[in-house]
């Protein structure tokens, strides 16, 4: 966007005078509450993370549910079959058995923003520019952050539609109590364990404890739509356990966390005709994802090192070749990031509708 100039922006001198007005702070919610796993990379090895897993015996590799369930080879009773599987006589030895890897490829990408300052703005405008641009720039990495989560986690295949639909083009029913139990149904079906611990915001990467659950995360306009859901119950309303940032409630073992940084797909469903779905432009419906998140389902990767960001200030005073009077200062940060999904079948992501509030 260029250079800030000491003309672009008008003074407050001789008028209201109060502080500047707060930037409304993007809260982090999957980036500082849905990372279930954080990994630590050495410095100076590669810029490609390989995390592994190992595949329950007897579970396939045709895709994410039959690689999380045990004995997936045999037909009619499996449990019978698997015991059988098993059986061994008097002095023979078993047949050894072997192990089957899944491998999840991640490349760590370098991120970065900055902003440039005239030395007259720095040296007399009466506004800190370099002080809120330094705030802007923390605003900012939080939500590049969890915008860079939030598209990989779309990619799950394990997906579930709103309404009649299949696809996404096809949505046109907002999240229900029964789309909920299906999610459910699948991830205990794949062995997915509730969410104990999430990853602190401290730069150690420590974990906290959470109260058990599977957590969903979404826009914040599908709250009426959650809140109407039978058996909902809102934070205030907990008998125990301590409701984590932006939560609101829970319906039988799932947390709905909400954000209004989490952006629906706009005019993507299906036609609106009569569903009372809203919708950009009035005729097909606006589709919003909904992450929810087993244990271990994703990781976060951060250098070792390199893990704080790496801050620039270079006020206009630096001369060098570049600019030999000093007339031009600079405020940004650079990071590395990349997140893995590890395993499809212990996360869902739900696309739905939203209903018009009248």
């Amino acid at each position: 966007m260029g250079l800030q100039q000491f003309g672009s922006t008008s003074a407050r001198i001789g008028k209201f005078s109060g502080a500047i007005l707060k930037h409304a702070v993007m809260r982090e919610v999957l980036t500082r509450q849905g990372r279930q796993v954080s990994r630590q990379m050495p410095g100076n090895s590669s810029d490609t993370y390989v995390s592994r897993r190992f595949m329950p015996y007897g579970a396939l590799a045709t895709d994410y549910n039959t690689q999380n369930r045990f004995f997936q080879n045999g037909t009619g009773d499996r449990g019978n079959a698997m015991v059988i599987a098993h059986q061994t006589g008097e002095g023979i030895t078993s047949g050894p058995d072997s192990m089957t890897a899944v491998d999840v490829t991640t490349v760590i990408q370098q991120y970065s923003c900055l902003y440039g300052f005239s030395d007259k703005m720095y040296d007399l405008h009466e506004d800190d520019f370099p002080k809120e641009m330094t705030k802007q720039i923390g605003e900012r990495v939080s939500l590049v952050n969890e915008m860079i989560v939030y598209g990989v986690l779309r990619g799950c295949l394990n997906a579930f539609f709103g309404g009649t639909g299949t696809t996404i083009a096809t949505v046109n029913g907002a999240p229900t109590l029964g789309m909920i139990r299906r999610m459910t149904k699948t991830l205990k079906a794949n062995h997915a364990m509730p969410v104990t611990s999430m990853l602190s915001s401290d730069k150690n990467y420590g974990s906290e404890a959470v109260e058990a659950g599977f957590f969903v995360y979404c826009h914040t306009n599908l709250e009426p739509d959650i809140r109407d859901m039978p058996g909902f119950t809102p934070t205030v309303k907990y008998a125990s356990g301590k409701p984590v940032p932006n939560e609101i409630g829970k319906v039988e073992n799932f947390r709905f966390v909400t954000s209004p940084d989490l952006p629906e797909l706009q005019d993507a469903g299906a036609a609106i005709g009569t569903t009372g779905l809203y919708s950009t432009s009035g005729s097909l419906i606006d589709v919003y994802p909904i992450i929810v998140c087993a244990e271990d389902a994703w990781s976060q990767i951060v250098v070792r090192g390199k893990d704080a960001l790496d801050s620039t200030y270079l006020p206009p005073s630096k001369k060098d070749k570049s600019d030999p009077h000093g007339q031009r200062g600079y405020a940004g940060t650079k990071w590395y990031k990349a997140v893995a999904l590890e395993n499809h079948g212990w996360m869902c992501v739900g696309y739905v509708g939203s209903k018009i509030v009248s």
